[in-house]
């Protein structure tokens, strides 16, 4: 009998039964196009900011992409300095809000008067994980502690994301205090699988995904095999709800009344 070899399995998936007639066999030389990315949203408010300075208050490279998904692409990335120390005895919404609004004011007051000019918008946000018992999850500390929370929210039968929203803008009219801001709290329930092992948790703790995030996974990659199901925003746990964060940055651009013509200038155009 001759030995049975490994053959490994194509890496390109198959092709549909229903086109598989019609489709002439590839060259080898054969290039697939990439495809091509979704033009950006377009909005009379977007239109109305495009090519001026916008700061996303925030070092997270999900945001950043979450942003440019809708057509803020071209962002100054200004993280704030100071140090979040709000008490964790705060409820997680009075925490999250506390802190998205320091990031904001601190940010927005260090760029006011930049020789780069002055903001048209800054944007910032703070998401924190919290446990059935209400506790506020940080970063993990360390390997066995990523694992002994990853463990905790498995064990337990849902937890919790919050994440803050607060968006400002410069008024040119004189209204006191000179700015326009405005905020949102958005909550999630995330569920753990049951079914995931000891063993999963500590092979995904090594991939180092989650060292850097509070509740110490990443939804939008390898962590989502951790999840069973979410009821609520996905983006939120991420880490920026996209669809309340439009409407915030519409309403802080309304808010200025010189913009007002802006917007009805850019609606005709359309």
């Amino acid at each position: 009998m001759a030995d049975w070899k490994y053959t490994p399995a194509p890496l390109e998936p198959p092709p549909s039964y229903e086109t598989t007639a019609s489709i002439p066999p590839k060259s080898p030389t054969t290039k697939i196009p990439l495809p091509r990315a979704p033009l950006p949203l377009d909005l009379p408010w977007i239109r109305s900011i495009r090519g001026r300075r916008i700061i996303l208050a925030s070092a997270s490279p999900r945001r950043r992409q979450l942003l440019a998904q809708i057509g803020l692409s071209n962002l100054s990335v200004i993280p704030s300095t100071v140090p979040e120390a709000f008490s964790k005895t705060l409820s997680p919404f009075e925490y999250v809000l506390q802190t998205a609004t320091q990031k904001a004011m601190t940010v927005y007051s260090s760029q006011i008067d930049s020789p780069d000019g002055e903001p048209a918008l800054v944007i910032a946000a703070d998401t924190v994980v919290v446990s059935p018992r209400g506790q506020i999850l940080e970063k993990p500390r360390s390997e066995a502690d990523h694992i002994a929370m990853l463990k905790g929210l498995r064990d337990s039968i849902s937890h919790k994301v919050y994440t803050a929203v607060v968006v400002m803008a410069p008024l040119t009219s004189a209204r006191d205090p000179g700015y326009a801001l405005e905020s949102t709290v958005e909550e999630t329930t995330v569920r753990f699988g049951s079914d995931v092992s000891d063993e999963l948790i500590l092979s995904y703790v090594r991939t180092r995904e989650g060292a850097d995030k509070a509740g110490g996974y990443g939804i939008q990659g390898i962590g989502a095999i951790l999840v069973d199901r979410v009821e609520g925003s996905f983006d939120n746990v991420v880490g920026l709800p996209l669809r309340p964060t439009l409407a915030l940055i519409e309403t802080v651009l309304r808010d200025d009344e010189d913009l007002v013509d802006e917007f009805a200038e850019a609606a005709e155009e359309e």
